[in-house]
């Protein structure tokens, strides 16, 4: 077979270990949707990303027959760097692509995007055999190492920007990974997660109950010494780590949070007391530990009441400020506000236009926002202006364009998009701002 890129049609298998981790993040699609012809709307259309996902199939050593997915943007960046977006159990590298904002992201600062992808029945990463856990050892990280090497190779990537994220499975696969491969990774990102080690197992098992409930705890000491000994003899830098955990998580319980700060402020060498503490959005306490910046040795962010599927749209934007590919720092964060919303449609045989107005009807600005509402059954959208919007039926987020994020008191900004229909061309209802519902009209 050729290692080169192919257009892939591949559909995520079923999945058989839901009971495992089945309250998993429900993806949402993330296509960005383009703009109407002139003739539609006279606003001038953006360009319109034409990178598609692929698969490389031989890509080097791959002893857990893992597939590899790859998205390369238009625009990629001489020396690129590279992230790879790891997915939880259930999930596959295409879902990964579709339901997270991280081809989004590569499309806007031009780096790579590799996506692993599971093929064994559970669709859950190997992070508790002894070869996992072991540089070169076997199983899954020797596969994803693979994939970054093919990368570097063939898009002559920067080496001293490869960075790991990933979702439960994937989270605790990113902690794997950074401690396999100090040598390899500047940074990860990690979702709803586990300490490296903590999924240890000796019998074959891929599940370690003691972890997921949250009753293994170890020393810092301990707990780095674990993810050292991965690598014995290893003497250079250590990747930097930023985690996220909902306090009520159900599946891999909060405790995991604590025992993931202790392990890498001692792999990192820095205070387990932070350096800083904020609350960047309601209901968020982020801790930074060696350093107060975007870029301290060791971020970690709870987020209170929240559960296992954690993961919302804007997180990415807030790991990549982490990683140093965005400069400017993350996109703004939504912030609740008063809201008044007006949608009308305009219907022929099988198609429609909506003209959808928000209005802040609260007394402070809003800066950044994401509305949600929900199309009546049969309508899909095909294109739309003034935001992006996904996914295309049911439930619906459209989230502000660049030059329309900020709305003053009083201030109202009108969004629109195409969808065709089955019979049934009314409005869209159920209309929220940034959660927070609105009133209609």
């Amino acid at each position: 077979m050729s290692n080169t890129p192919r257009n892939t049609t591949r559909r995520p298998l079923r999945s058989v270990l839901v009971a495992l981790l089945g309250a998993l993040v429900p993806l949402l699609a993330a296509t960005v949707l383009t703009a109407p012809t002139a003739a539609a709307d006279p606003r001038p259309a953006e360009a319109v990303p034409t990178a598609t996902l692929t698969e490389v199939t031989n890509f080097g050593t791959n002893p857990s027959n893992l597939q590899m997915y790859l998205y390369v943007p238009d625009n990629v960046t001489p020396r690129p760097a590279v992230v790879v977006a790891v997915h939880y159990c259930t999930g596959s590298g295409p879902a990964m692509h579709s339901g997270t904002e991280w081809a989004q992201l590569a499309d806007r600062h031009g780096f790579i995007v590799v996506y692993p992808s599971v093929t064994r029945a559970s669709k859950c990463f190997d992070v508790a055999s002894p070869q996992a856990l072991k540089r070169g050892g076997g199983s899954d990280p020797v596969g994803i190492k693979s994939m970054v090497d093919w990368v570097t190779r063939t898009y002559s990537a920067d080496t001293g920007k490869i960075f790991a994220t990933g979702i439960s499975s994937g989270a605790m696969m990113t902690n794997v990974l950074l401690g396999d491969y100090p040598d390899v990774f500047a940074a990860g990102a990690a979702f709803s997660g586990v300490p490296f080690g903590c999924f240890a197992t000796a019998d074959g098992s891929e599940w370690n109950s003691a972890c997921a409930n949250g009753t293994v705890t170890r020393t810092p000491q301990q707990w780095g010494d674990l993810a050292r000994a991965a690598y014995p003899g290893y003497t250079g830098p250590r990747p930097r780590m930023q985690v996220w955990h909902g306090t009520q998580d159900d599946v891999l319980r909060y405790p995991n949070f604590e025992e993931e700060i202790k392990q890498w402020t001692n792999v990192l060498g820095v205070s387990q007391t932070p350096a800083a503490t904020d609350s960047p959005v309601s209901g968020w306490i982020r801790t930074r530990y060696g350093a107060s910046g975007d870029r301290a040795p060791v971020e970690a962010i709870s987020l209170q009441g929240v559960g296992h599927n954690l993961y919302a749209w804007g997180m990415a934007d807030r790991a990549l400020t982490f990683f140093g590919l965005d400069s400017s720092g993350p996109s703004p964060q939504p912030q609740p506000g008063a809201c008044k919303v007006t949608a009308t449609t305009n219907a022929w045989s099988t198609g429609l236009t909506a003209s959808v107005t928000i209005t802040n009807t609260g007394t402070s600005s809003i800066n950044g926002w994401q509305l949600g509402f929900t199309l009546p059954t049969g309508q899909t959208v095909t294109n739309g202006w003034g935001a992006t919007y996904t996914p295309s039926s049911g439930s619906v987020t459209a989230t502000n364009a660049t030059y329309n994020g900020t709305l003053a008191p009083n201030a109202s900004v009108t969004i629109g998009y195409q969808a065709s229909h089955t019979g049934n061309s009314a409005a869209p209802g159920a209309f929220t701002l940034n959660g927070k519902a609105c009133t209609g009209s």
